[in-house]
């Protein structure tokens, strides 16, 4: 299952408040995330899918340069994102 209008949907109303902004750096993430975890649901199964183990590392990277990018510019937000996606433990 791919990130579908749906998702994409209720995803950015519940971090963006509205289901049109899709462009705010908390959205971004929990689209990045919400990929980043299919993509390794199919890993576990597929192990030998190298093109797919390339885009994920590649997904994870883009999550860690917006993550960081979110950190110097408003820490309090970057909190808060972390403790809602269950990032850090």
């Amino acid at each position: 299952m791919q990130v579908t209008k749906e998702v994409k949907k209720e995803l950015a109303k519940k971090f963006g408040g509205d289901e049109k902004n899709t462009g705010l750096s908390e959205v971004q993430l929990a689209l990045y995330t919400e990929r980043i975890n299919h993509i390794s649901e199919h890993l576990k199964t597929n192990k030998k899918d190298f093109s797919s183990t390339r885009s994920l590392v590649s997904m994870v990277g883009k999550r860690k340069r917006l993550l960081k990018y979110l950190a110097s510019t408003d820490i309090s937000r970057y909190r808060a994102i972390i403790e809602k996606l269950n990032l850090r433990k």
